[in-house]
């Protein structure tokens, strides 16, 4: 019996595990899929991070993380040599993140960060295993029942603390604890942008997303989609055109915007600034997600960048995934991005006043997948835990302290197009804390979350889906299991009687809890 049980290997659950383990505890750690690592790897989404993440707003083990994924690359990589010491190496050179990489290597580090403890046994990792029963008695959850869907087989493991870091909140239901889905009404916090009456179904778009390299004069066409015919027709109310086109609302002004697609445009990648607070780079549809930039690396080692699609134009949001049953929504995602794929291989205009791009390859390689889209889609919005604390759109909008912040975050709050019917919300917020009260189920004792599934509304879950606060929140969450098992408490003690010694502890952990605000002297 191990002494956590943490559900779900993307971010958060690896953070958990690694923090349970780095501070004495056995853990067992399940995913889903065969990779570990979530939205950088299995969802195959390159960080989104807010723009001071090279100098400080995260834990320290996630600077850990994206040092490794650059010295990963200086290692093995045939870099030259201005990118090899360029100290901000970005292998993708892409406007969206100061760190746009490959998922593999990301894997590949976390794997790194995690083999110490799988090969001492204190960490056990149970690939492609998903929750199918939680026991529990009380207020307490005794143990989950888990199937291998390798081969139909179940195992019930038990631990003193689970933590749930499943990219939908899955034990939520099955333990009957206390949650909430889509959207809040406006009477419930008074958030300027909720709706005027509940809609739980409605919930942000999924996505599956895919990598593409541009191989010019080969003709790397895909068999035409079963659906095509639906999705090249199909156009949104909100929409300017068709959803497979280049017209596509701004996200932050509503008002319709032209993006491009020109493949592996000349320049020096070091040029690109990877700065959303200063240039979105969305419109520009290759340069957004490229993760790998063929300029910095020796001749002959690649002739195409490699970008990662992850747009506007594959968005899905025609049905939810939760408390459905999920398989007729993902299988139409599934059916757009390929869509999208041949609809860009045959009909998309290019820039010499032609149409279609034949040499664009899809890089099954990259994904780790047969059909080349990711393993799972990229779910932006999970059941939320009833929480002591509940983060709202006031929290992120203006300037907010909370006395048990166990983490910090920054990020615009960015809600895509929903199940609902909504539009992109996407606005302007604050940099913001993490408190504890909001890993905090309002009567379960010894589950807790350790993802997107923490106490925030819908609103407020825009600017909390990211890659750091995840990470951030799936750390403390193997922190907090480990310092009650330590000191014999339960989680919502170390709120009330415990907190300064707790947060003594992830202060020395490198977690930081506080924005910084320099004073002169």
């Amino acid at each position: 019996m191990p002494d956590i049980l943490v559900v779900g290997g993307g971010l958060g659950g690896v953070a958990a595990a690694l923090s349970a383990c780095r501070a004495g505890q056995s853990v067992v750690l399940t995913e889903e899929t065969d990779w570990i690592g979530g939205q950088l790897t299995a969802q195959a989404v390159p960080p989104d991070e807010h723009p001071w993440i090279e100098a400080y707003g995260s834990t320290a083990t996630y600077r850990e993380l994206r040092g490794s994924v650059r010295d990963y690359y200086r290692q093995w990589y045939p870099v030259t040599g201005s990118a090899r010491t360029w100290r901000q190496l970005n292998p993708g050179a892409g406007y969206v993140s100061k760190l746009c990489h490959e998922p593999r290597v990301s894997l590949a580090v976390m794997q790194a960060m995690l083999a110490p403890f799988v090969a001492s046994g204190r960490l056990t990792i149970l690939l492609e295993h998903r929750p199918a029963e939680v026991f529990v008695e009380g207020d307490r959850v005794l143990g989950v029942s888990l199937l291998d869907t390798r081969s139909g087989d179940s195992r019930t493991v038990t631990a003193a603390y689970v933590l749930d870091a499943t990219e939908t909140g899955e034990l939520l239901p099955l333990s009957k604890t206390e949650y909430v889905t889509g959207a809040e009404s406006f009477d419930e916090y008074g958030e300027p942008h909720a709706p005027a009456v509940a809609q739980p179904m409605n919930m942000q778009g999924i996505t599956y997303c895919f990598a593409l390299s541009h191989h010019e004069g080969e003709n790397h066409v895909i068999d035409r989609p079963d659906d095509y015919g639906f999705w090249r027709s199909y156009q949104p109310d909100f929409w300017p055109g068709p959803l497979l086109g280049f017209s596509a609302p701004d996200p932050r002004t509503l008002e319709p915007e032209s993006r491009w697609f020109s493949p592996n445009p000349a320049g020096d990648p070091r040029g690109v600034l990877a700065d959303q607070s200063a240039h979105a780079g969305d419109k520009d549809l290759w340069m957004f997600r490229r993760i790998l930039a063929r300029g910095l690396f020796d001749p002959g080692f690649t002739d195409s960048d490699i970008t990662l699609v992850n747009w506007p134009l594959n968005d899905y949001w025609l049905r939810p995934i939760i408390d459905v049953d999920p398989a007729p929504a993902h299988r139409e995602a599934r059916q757009l991005s390929l869509s999208l794929l041949y609809w860009l291989q045959t009909e998309a205009p290019r820039p010499d006043g032609g149409t279609g791009f034949p040499g664009l390859k899809l890089r099954h390689d990259v994904v780790g997948t047969a059909d080349g889209l990711a393993k799972s889609a990229y779910v932006r919005e999970s059941r939320r835990i009833r929480a002591v604390t509940t983060v709202t759109e006031h929290h992120v909008t203006q300037k907010s302290h909370f006395p048990d912040s166990v983490g910090i975050g920054a990020y615009r709050i960015d809600l895509h197009p929903s199940t609902g019917g909504d539009n992109y919300i996407d606005i302007a917020s604050v940099p913001f804390e993490i408190p504890l009260g909001a890993l905090l189920p309002v009567r379960m004792r010894n589950l807790l979350p350790a993802g997107k599934n923490l106490g925030t509304t819908h609103i407020s879950n825009g600017c909390f889906r990211l890659h750091p606060v995840e990470w951030n929140v799936g750390e403390v969450a193997g922190h907090l299991a480990s310092f009650c098992l330590r000191r014999g408490v339960e989680p919502h003690e170390v709120r009330e009687s415990f907190l300064e010694e707790f947060t003594a502890e992830l202060d020395q952990l490198g977690v930081e809890r506080r924005w910084p605000s320099p004073a002169g002297y």
